[in-house]
This record gives C-alpha cells, sequence and structure tokens, in this order.
C-alpha cells in the first residue's frame, strides 16, 4: 500500500504555532522602528527646511510669506511631507520677530501627539 505524501494536520498546527510565536515576538519590534523612522524624518524634514529659511532670508534679507515661496524659488523642491500627520498642509509656521519682513522664520510640525521621549511634535 503507498502511503500518501503531504503534511497531516498536526505538523500543520505546530508550524502555525511555530510562526505565531515568532510574530509575537517580531510585531513590537516592527511597530516601534515604524515609530523610529517618522521621528527621524520629522526631525530631518525640520532640519532642511529651517535651512532653506535661513539661506532664503541670506540671500534676500527677509523671510518668505509662504512655504510654496520657498518650493516656487528653489530652495526646497517641494513642501515636505509631515510624517506624523501624513500631510503637507499641516505644517505650523512661526511669524519672524517684530520688525523683520516676511511671514515665515520658523516652522513646526502640525501634529499634537507626543514623541517617544515624551516630548510634543509641536514643540520640535
Amino acid at each position: 500500500m503507498k502511503r500518501s505524501q503531504g503534511f497531516t494536520l498536526i505538523e500543520l498546527l505546530v508550524v502555525m504555532a511555530i510562526i505565531a510565536t515568532l510574530m509575537t515576538i517580531a510585531m513590537p519590534r516592527y511597530f516601534n522602528s515604524l515609530e523610529t523612522s517618522r521621528e527621524t524624518t520629522l526631525r530631518q524634514s525640520l532640519a532642511v527646511m529651517r535651512e532653506a529659511l535661513d539661506h532664503y532670508y541670506g540671500d534676500s534679507g527677509r523671510y518668505p510669506e509662504s512655504l510654496e515661496q520657498l518650493v516656487e524659488q528653489r530652495y526646497l523642491r517641494s513642501a515636505p511631507l509631515d510624517p506624523i500627520t501624513e500631510r503637507r498642509d499641516l505644517w505650523q509656521v512661526v511669524a519672524p520677530p517684530e520688525g523683520v519682513a516676511g511671514s515665515v522664520a520658523d516652522i513646526k510640525s502640525g501634529s499634537t501627539g507626543r514623541a517617544r521621549d515624551g516630548s510634543l511634535y509641536a514643540e520640535w
């Protein structure tokens, strides 16, 4: 009599249990790394936009009226995406000090959440 080739139900259940155990170990690390990468991307985007604002001010002696003006004059290729809110239009604009021309002296995230270190994204 010939024995059929394949896996038994018990063997499949054991493999599925092993895979489930490995997933419970790996998933928290995966989500942690996603959050870390979003925070790193936000920090980098803020640094790039602030540097572009400084260059604009250094070149023209005034701050731009909007982020779009930085894009139009090629200080930025495009307005960056806020990785926390996943939108381009929620950046919080900080006005320059009294007596300085322009409207955008600094930029902050529009997110209301907290970072992994407990600080607010909007304060970065």
